[in-house]
């Protein structure tokens, strides 16, 4: 197996091959580097403050009532396409499963009935925000929340950029 991450534009099918072909045969190595397991412990925290202030602040509910009654599409089928082989398997290192099949045919291949199955979210799946949400939620609450969001997405770029490190390293 390369060390070397397969190209963004690859299907999605091929980066979750890689990811965890990658995972099998490296994780040993990857979760012993010392800053790599600490990045993974703080961005853990990250994500759960920013989806907690999520929760709080309704945008959790508006979003899952927008799927069950207005058929959503925030997390449409493509989605996936944007997400990067170390992202893939970053969520592998926080023991997360990756999907082989769509929950929905019409959503992202990461979308479940409880939402997405992922800890690690691309940019995109973590930054957007809908006409509804930011004409119903208070400006503080959204500020407040995309504070955390930056943390989340700040800890997760340099996950991405220790993985290639570690990858890019001798055994």
């Amino acid at each position: 197996m390369a060390n070397k991450e397969i190209s963004t534009g690859s299907p999605i099918e091929k980066k979750i091959r890689w990811a965890e072909e990658c995972f099998q045969a490296r994780r040993d190595q990857l979760l012993k580097d010392s800053i790599l397991a600490d990045l993974l412990e703080r961005f853990t925290k990250a994500v759960n403050s920013s989806r907690k202030a999520m929760k709080e602040t309704g945008i959790e509910r508006t979003c899952r009532l927008c799927e069950e009654k207005e058929g959503g599409s925030c997390c449409g089928a493509g989605l996936e396409d944007h997400y990067s082989g170390s992202l893939l398997l970053i969520n592998l290192l926080l023991a997360k499963r990756l999907p082989k099949a769509r929950y929905d045919p019409r959503g992202c291949l990461f979308l479940t009935a409880t939402g997405c199955s992922l800890l690690a979210r691309h940019v995109i799946c973590v930054n957007y925000l809908c006409k509804k949400i930011t004409d119903r939620i208070d400006p503080e609450k959204i500020a407040d929340l995309r504070e955390k969001e930056g943390i989340e997405l700040e800890i997760l770029f340099h996950l991405n950029e220790r993985i290639k490190t570690v990858l890019n390293s001798q055994l």
